[in-house]
């Protein structure tokens, strides 16, 4: 169901007012096990989406705000994702323990991650940034393993990466410029 601009901030404001509830559940296909091996459905409840709507609601005065407003919605996304998976995600990955319920490696944790900002989008809870590809560094000959993250588009156009692989599950996930994100990660370093 695709919402109108008045509809949505209306719903947005009802929710953060306490005033309605959100008549649908917003469900995910959680990656999991290193590279999707296992997808498990998680969906946020009504509080779940009220205190995302809050969270974001607080993050309207400028696009560094809204970026800070992003760090904390992704903790709550991935605080419910382990409160349903049963298994809360160790930092990073560990080489060679893929198949694991519940640990999830960068292919995963970038996905999930661009699920839940799309989501932010299409509920109009982004106001100064956009979603765009998620991208990768890394090649081994450069010293790096390959790594994924999610990314977000200003509107100068600048790029944002929003990777939450280095934390626990429910972390606070890195947001920096993609330029920044793009050079660092040697030797496994963040």
């Amino acid at each position: 169901m695709r919402m109108t601009g008045s509809r949505r901030t209306f719903l947005v404001l009802a929710v953060l007012c306490g005033t309605a509830s959100i008549a649908q559940a917003q469900s995910f296909s959680i990656c999991h096990g290193y590279g999707c091996t296992f997808k498990t459905k998680v969906s946020l409840t009504a509080a779940d989406q009220a205190r995302i709507a809050s969270i974001m609601a607080a993050g309207r005065g400028s696009a560094q705000a809204e970026r800070s407003a992003v760090r904390r919605a992704v903790q709550v996304f991935e605080r419910r994702n382990t409160q349903v998976i049963g298994v809360i995600d160790r930092p990073k990955m560990d080489f060679g323990e893929g198949r694991q319920k519940g640990q999830m490696d960068c292919v995963d944790e970038s996905t999930n991650t661009d699920h839940f900002l799309r989501y932010l989008q299409s509920a109009g809870l982004l106001r100064f940034h956009t979603v765009d590809r998620r991208d990768a560094r890394g090649m081994f000959i450069d010293g790096r393993y390959p790594h994924f993250t999610a990314v977000l588009r200003d509107r100068s156009g600048t790029l944002w990466v929003v990777d939450s692989w280095f934390e626990p599950g429910g972390g606070l996930p890195d947001v920096m410029r993609l330029a920044e994100w793009k050079v660092r990660g040697v030797g496994g370093a963040r």
